[in-house]
């Protein structure tokens, strides 16, 4: 019996640590329980419907200017990430859609005339427009709600 008291003098804390760490457990397994936070997520037999994307958004970007007009277009896809193309004529346009609330359109055009015109359309409605004058004429147009 004293080898014992002796061990229990010694290991006292541990103990201590041992059942609280226990008994920690066993409340936190029974909120889980009550609460169905450990019931596993099933989408399966749940009887969802499918989401159907119901707001498409098409946006439009156009260059205008003189028909025979050269350079370059800068613009920004749905994902924000910049695309780049070359045109020999304009008028220049193209078209993303996306379903997505908002995007963030951009438009950066330069050509070898003195005129040149950008313009943004949403879903046909003209959000931004910007023409630019001079030497190699560089427009820029932007609409940061799109």
């Amino acid at each position: 019996m004293t080898s014992i008291a002796q061990a229990a003098k010694r290991f006292w804390v541990v103990l201590i640590v041992l059942v609280s760490v226990v008994v920690a457990a066993v409340v936190v397994s029974r909120l889980r329980g009550f609460f169905g936070s450990d019931l596993p997520e099933s989408a399966a037999g749940a009887g969802t419907d499918a989401i159907v994307a119901f707001n498409r958004k098409t946006v439009t970007y156009e260059v205008v200017g003189p028909r025979e007009a050269s350079g370059s277009v800068s613009y920004l896809d749905v994902n924000g990430q910049t695309r780049e193309a070359d045109f020999t004529e304009l008028p220049w346009s193209v078209t993303v859609t996306t379903t997505d609330p908002g995007v963030f359109a951009n438009l950066v055009a330069q050509g070898n005339v003195a005129t040149l015109g950008c313009r943004i359309l949403v879903n046909g409605t003209v959000t931004a427009e910007h023409h630019a004058s001079g030497r190699d004429a560089q427009a820029f147009c932007l609409d940061k709600a799109a």
